[in-house]
């Protein structure tokens, strides 16, 4: 029997059992099902004919006008070790991301850092608002410690976790600043808010005062009723707002992560167990990023690949999941030399010119960290590989045959992760509220003395890309739907054309009731999902802004 950790990107940092030939534990269908039923790609090629590992590793052609493109997250952390040497090349990496970027530079703008809440303090919670976020579709291991709780969720689609709550705010979507702002005031109005030394309570009531009431609730789509048993719940001492991707993607994501932030300062709900905002907190917090590098980078939502003689792709699929996958894809059609270095075939690798198979994280040794607490796992290698590498295996070939300057080995790198002790994560001492807002997506002057006409309100679906059961973005599983509510007009099975100003994307209806009827729903892993979304960065943070659009169907 030996044990690892589950290096698949979701929440969750599972461990791993292997006994006997099988994979053990307490782990999800992904893992168990779609992990060892997915074919791998298995044999480097160059033009799509096969040859040796060192024919495919000899003819990348590497030099500073080169790219890495590697894909985010929690898989391991010894996948970042190829920026080694690409700083050693002087080459371009890139920087924001298409997940989190612009909720944690939010958080870190109010707060400092993105800290986590801990599986434990959720447990000590009284109160637990799960917003925009399907916990038992991402985080289904939190499901034990949201029993017994006063459960509040907030979210365009009545989610499953949704049809359990005591609450549901099913509001219109990217109107979660303005709740979170509206809570804010009338918890201040209240009398509710919590005598604090770490910020100016009464000036960020001020700002929340600048916005109307009236117009606020019938943009958001709820009652005042709504709002005021809602703080009745929010006024209990301990409360945990468990927060999703989903409320960010948005060019104003940062300015919504802050706003609820601001809001849980304003009831105490900050530096006490059973209490704080979770998002997808910093899993490196207070440790020594080992392979953080400098030198010159690039937006990875907007890259422009033809700049590029030679683009890395590790680990990534922006065929898929870069947002305005037409221009996306044209770019990539455009570098002389695309490598590819993955595990399964996708839209990114049948562009490439030169395919290398990766190790998967049960091949090799590695090192896991987690978004939901401030564990540090050692990965042990579990099965033998004889056709993929490891992203160090690649890092050490590349070094050499250029002759850069040396890496250490890889027990020492692994050694240098795992004996590292997080400094001690403080309470916050200080916290700066937002007090300015600039929204040029919807029409601001609507919410303040302004008046508006009414035809200048748009009518069009609000696009939702959540993500899916049975997959990690866009490996494994696929879905071929859409869900819309059958107030729509359309029926179970309708083929139909999705339209942004952007591209078309075609699907098929499955009518859902638990939608609002202005949405519909995308899943992140319905192909060519990225093809009506908006290639634009937030305003803060440099993160994709994915939902930032409305779509027509025909």
């Amino acid at each position: 029997m030996r044990t690892s950790a589950c290096g698949l990107d979701c929440y969750d940092a599972c461990e791993i059992i292997y006994d006997n030939g099988k994979i053990g534990g307490n782990l999800c269908s992904v893992v168990h099902n779609q992990l060892p039923n997915t074919p791998r790609i298995t044999k480097p090629t160059i033009d799509g004919v096969e040859v040796t590992m060192q024919e495919a590793l000899d003819a990348i052609s590497l030099d500073k006008n080169s790219l890495l493109y590697r894909g985010s997250g929690n898989v391991g952390v010894m996948n970042d070790i190829t920026n080694l040497l690409f700083e050693r090349l002087g080459a371009t990496t890139t920087k924001g991301s298409l997940c989190d970027g612009a909720g944690e530079y939010g958080i870190e703008e109010g707060r400092g850092f993105n800290s986590v809440v801990t599986p434990r303090s959720i447990n000590k919670a009284e109160v637990v608002v799960v917003w925009g976020r399907n916990i038992s579709t991402t985080n289904s291991h939190l499901m034990p410690y949201l029993k017994g709780k006063k459960l509040i969720v907030i979210d365009p689609v009545k989610t499953t976790i949704a049809k359990k709550a005591d609450i549901h705010l099913q509001i219109k979507p990217r109107t979660d600043f303005y709740l979170a702002l509206l809570l804010a005031r009338f918890s201040t109005m209240q009398d509710l808010q919590k005598d604090t030394d770490i910020a100016d309570i009464e000036e960020f009531y001020e700002f929340t005062r600048e916005f109307r009431i009236k117009s606020i609730l019938a943009h958001i789509g709820v009652e005042i009723n709504d709002i005021s048993q809602t703080i009745d719940y929010l006024s209990s001492d301990k409360v945990v707002y468990l927060v999703g991707l989903g409320v960010q993607k948005y060019s104003i994501g940062d300015s919504v992560l802050r706003a609820i932030d601001g809001l849980a300062i304003t009831l105490g709900h900050f530096n006490r167990d059973g209490c704080g905002v979770s998002f997808l907190g910093n899993s490196k917090l207070g440790l020594d990023n080992i392979f953080a590098i400098k030198g010159k980078k690039v937006s990875k939502v907007d890259t422009e690949f033809e700049k590029f003689d030679t683009v890395l792709i590790q680990g990534a699929n922006p065929a898929h999941s870069m947002p305005n996958t037409n221009r996306v894809v044209e770019s990539l059609k455009k570098v002389k030399n695309l490598v590819y270095f993955g595990l399964y075939k996708n839209e990114t690798s049948k562009l490439a010119k030169i395919v290398i198979p990766a190790q998967n994280f049960l091949e090799k040794d590695d090192v896991r960290l987690s978004y939901s607490d401030y564990s540090i796992k050692k990965m042990n290698k579990i099965n033998d590989c004889d056709y993929g590498i490891s992203e160090y295996d690649f890092t050490k070939y590349m070094i050499d045959r250029y002759d850069l300057e040396d890496i250490k080995s890889q027990n020492e790198y692994i050694d240098l992760w795992l004996n590292q002790s997080r400094d001690k994560i403080e309470d916050i001492e200080e916290f700066e509220f937002i007090d300015d807002f600039y929204d040029d997506f919807e029409n601001i002057k609507r919410f303040r003395k302004v008046r508006v006409k009414k035809e200048d309100i748009d009518s069009r679906y609000y696009l939702i890309t959540p993500k899916a059961t049975n997959s990690i973005n866009s490996q494994f599983k696929r879905v071929d739907n859409i869900l819309i509510h059958s107030k729509s007009g359309f029926r179970d099975g309708d083929k139909i054309k999705i339209k942004s100003e952007y591209g078309v994307l075609e699907s098929i209806i499955k009518i859902d009731d638990t939608l609002r009827e202005d949405c519909i729903v995308v899943k992140a892993n319905h192909s060519g999902v990225n093809k009506i979304t908006p290639p634009l960065i937030s305003q803060e943070g440099d993160s994709a802004c994915f939902q930032e659009v409305r779509v027509d169907l025909y």
